[in-house]
């Protein structure tokens, strides 16, 4: 890439970061065109379709996520590690106004830009699942679809401005309803302290 197109590429990045953090990702990408001060055809050129914009914005978070989850995984008990994590990716569901829907429809779809992030998210949410699963500390009746349709229904959820207060208490109301009484304790212990 040109170092110009390089530089517009950035740029184009940076602002359309700004504008989603502001208005969510429903926002047009004639907005976004106008706010970073370039053409609509020059946003398209860099990024042809919105889940392309969308795929190079959470890209970097999602594969963060992901070896986040492969460090809990390698330094951390399994229960804990399932919990931070969790906490964690709904921290980001929250920072990103309207990502969740755009993983939810990638999730199942190899043609989505973002399918292989979400599939690389999805794959290590259930690793953790499974090592607490081994562990006893998770319900063993519990899939990765399970935990990822409950994490994206939690993600959704804290997206709107009247449940997003309520963020750590229904982390904790879920976590209680995947991980078993040994554990459950541990939510419990943490809340009253």
């Amino acid at each position: 890439m040109r170092s110009d197109a390089k530089k517009n590429y950035d740029h184009l990045l940076a602002v359309a970061r700004d504008v989603v953090a502001e208005h969510g990702t429903e926002v047009s990408m004639r907005d976004i065109a106008r706010r970073a001060g370039v053409g609509f055809a020059t946003l398209l050129r860099h990024f042809p379709t919105r889940e392309a914009l969308f795929e190079a914005l959470l890209r970097t978070n999602l594969d963060a996520l992901t070896q986040r989850a492969g460090e809990l995984e390698a330094s951390t008990p399994p229960a804990e590690a399932l919990l931070t994590w969790f906490r964690e990716w709904i921290a980001f569901a929250k920072s990103h106004r309207g990502v969740v829907a755009l993983m939810a429809a990638a999730h199942t779809n190899p043609e989505s830009a973002l399918y292989a992030s979400c599939a690389a998210l999805h794959a290590a949410s259930a690793r953790l699942l499974l090592h607490a699963q081994a562990e006893g500390t998770a319900r063993i009746d519990m899939t990765g679809d399970d935990l990822f349709g409950l994490m994206s229904a939690l993600g959704w959820l804290v997206d709107l401005p009247s449940f997003a207060p309520r963020a750590g208490h229904l982390v904790d109301i879920v976590a209680s309803a995947i991980l078993t009484d040994r554990l459950g304790e541990d939510v419990e212990d943490q809340r009253a302290g």
